[in-house]
C-alpha cells in the first residue's frame, strides 16, 4: 500500500500512475455536501482529461439535465454559452448535488478546454440515474416532433398510460401491485422505436435513445420500490452501469469514461454488508464487466467538519456540522494514523488490518441527522477491498450550492438517499 501527503494538485500523481491504462474510473464521495471532496475530485478529473485523454464525465444526476449541461461544454448548437444557467436550471431535489459552485467550476473548465478543440474528440458531461420519467418523456416528444414524427404515436401510449398519476410515479408503483396498471408493452414499444432511429442518426438520437431507456428503468425502479428492500436498488445502479455501457460504446473504441458518484454507489458492494441485504452497485458490476485491471474505484473519507444537507426527506439544504467519527471507526482509525490530507493506494503484501478488517464507515446521504452518528451513518467495510485508492480529509468544509428553485421530488430512496 502506498500513501502519499496531498497538498497541490501534483501530489495526485500515485493516483494517475495507477488508472492511466484503465478504462474506467470511479471517484467516489463520502457525502453529497462537501466541498473539499468535490473540489480534489475536479482537480484529479482535469488531470484524467487533460492527460490520460478520458472520453466523457458521466455523474450520479438525471439525463435530460446533464443533457443541457453537455450541449454547453461541448458548445453543441442552442447550447448555453455559461455552463452554470445550465445548473442553475436542476429543478429536482436535491439540487445541490449537481447545482452548485464546484460543479460550475469544472464545468466552466471543460468548456473552455472542449472549444481548443474538435468538436468529434470534445469531452461530455452525461447524466446516469432513473428517476427523471416525466422530464425524459417530454425531451421524447421534443426529439420526434421534428426528427421522427412516425414514431411520436408509440411515445403517446407510453405518456396515456403514466398519465392518470400525474407527476407522482410512485402512485403508478402503488397501483401496480393491486390491479394491472402495467406500462410495460407501451414502454418496451417506444424503446424499439427510439433504438432503432439511435443506430442510424446522431447524437441527438442517441439522447432521445437514452431518454427512453430512462422511462424504461424508471417504470421497473418505481414497481419495485413500493415493494421496499433492495429491489428498486439494484434496478436503479444496474440502469447506471447500462448507461455507462452505452456511453462507451456511444463515444467508440478507446473511449474512457469518469463516474462521479456517492461513495455508497462506487464502492464495490461486496466488500460491505450491503452483499447480505442483496445489494449490488455500479463499483461492483463494472468490476465485473471491464474486468479488474479495466476500472479503478477511488473512495473519500473525512474524520469531522460541516456539511451541505438536509435535516428531512425534501426539505431545504443547511449546512450542518459533522461531529468526530465515533471511536472504532474507520475514520476514528485514520484521524490517528494520518497527514490533515492523504492519498492512498491500496495493493501489495502486509497491508495492515485497518485495510484488509472490516471496519465502520461512514457515509452521509442528502438527509442527515449528527444525532445518529451514534448508531447509524456507517457501513461495515473491507476498505482494500471496496476501493483501489482513498483520498483522506482530516476536515471537510460544505459545498457551496447555487440559488435554486425546487419544484421536483422523489420518494426516498433506498437506502438513505444516496
Amino acid at each position: 500500500m502506498l500513501v502519499h501527503r496531498l497538498g497541490a494538485p501534483s501530489d495526485l500523481d500515485p493516483l494517475l500512475e495507477r488508472v492511466r491504462d484503465v478504462r474506467v474510473v470511479m471517484i467516489g464521495e463520502a457525502t453529497h455536501g462537501s466541498h473539499d471532496y468535490y473540489r480534489i475530485r475536479e482537480q484529479l478529473t482535469r488531470r484524467l482529461i487533460a492527460e490520460c485523454g478520458f472520453s466523457f464525465v458521466a455523474v450520479e444526476g438525471d439525463w435530460p439535465d446533464c443533457d443541457r449541461v453537455n450541449s454547453s461544454v461541448t458548445a453543441a448548437p442552442g447550447g448555453a454559452v455559461e455552463p452554470q444557467t445550465t445548473l442553475e436550471r436542476f429543478e429536482r431535489w436535491p439540487t445541490w448535488m449537481w447545482s452548485n459552485a464546484e460543479t460550475a467550476r469544472f464545468c466552466r473548465w471543460l468548456r473552455a478546454w472542449n472549444l481548443e478543440r474538435p468538436e468529434p474528440s470534445r469531452v461530455g458531461f452525461h447524466g446516469l440515474d432513473v428517476y427523471s420519467l416525466w422530464e425524459s418523456m417530454q425531451a421524447i416528444f421534443d426529439y420526434l416532433g421534428e426528427e421522427d414524427p412516425a414514431s411520436l404515436e408509440a411515445a403517446q401510449d407510453a405518456y396515456r398510460c403514466f398519465e392518470p398519476y400525474g407527476k407522482q410515479v410512485e402512485e403508478y408503483g402503488l397501483a401496480s401491485r393491486f390491479v394491472s396498471a402495467r406500462c410495460e408493452q407501451e414502454v418496451v414499444r417506444l424503446l424499439a422505436r427510439t433504438r432503432e432511429h439511435a443506430a442510424t442518426d446522431g447524437p441527438g438520437a442517441f439522447s432521445a435513445w437514452q431518454n427512453a431507456e430512462v422511462v424504461a428503468g424508471a417504470e421497473r425502479y418505481y414497481r419495485e420500490m413500493v415493494a421496499g428492500g433492495p429491489g428498486s436498488w439494484n434496478i436503479r445502479d444496474g440502469h447506471m452501469a447500462d448507461t455507462l455501457d452505452r456511453l462507451l460504446d456511444r463515444y467508440g473504441p478507446g473511449a474512457r469514461g469518469v463516474v462521479w458518484a456517492h461513495n455508497t454507489h462506487v464502492g464495490d458492494a461486496r466488500a460491505t454488508d450491503m452483499a447480505a441485504d442483496g445489494m449490488l452497485n455500479i463499483g461492483q458490476l463494472a468490476r465485473e464487466r471491464y474486468g479488474p485491471d479495466g476500472v479503478v474505484l477511488i473512495g473519500f473519507g473525512s474524520y469531522r467538519g460541516t456539511v451541505t444537507a438536509a435535516p428531512r426527506w425534501g426539505s431545504p439544504a443547511e449546512a450542518m456540522v459533522v461531529p468526530p467519527a465515533r471511536p472504532g471507526s474507520l475514520e476514528h482509525r485514520l484521524h490517528e494514523l494520518m497527514p490533515d490530507r492523504a492519498v492512498l493506494v491500496f495493493g501489495g503484501p502486509d497491508q495492515p488490518g485497518w485495510v484488509t478488517d472490516a471496519l465502520d464507515h461512514r457515509a452521509i446521504g442528502v438527509v442527515y441527522d449528527p444525532s445518529f452518528e451514534s448508531w447509524g451513518n456507517y457501513v461495515p467495510t473491507r476498505l482494500g477491498e471496496r476501493y483501489d485508492a482513498f483520498v483522506w480529509c482530516d476536515e471537510t468544509s460544505a459545498l457551496h450550492p447555487l440559488p435554486a428553485l425546487t419544484t421536483l421530488g422523489e420518494m426516498e430512496t433506498y437506502p438513505a438517499g444516496v
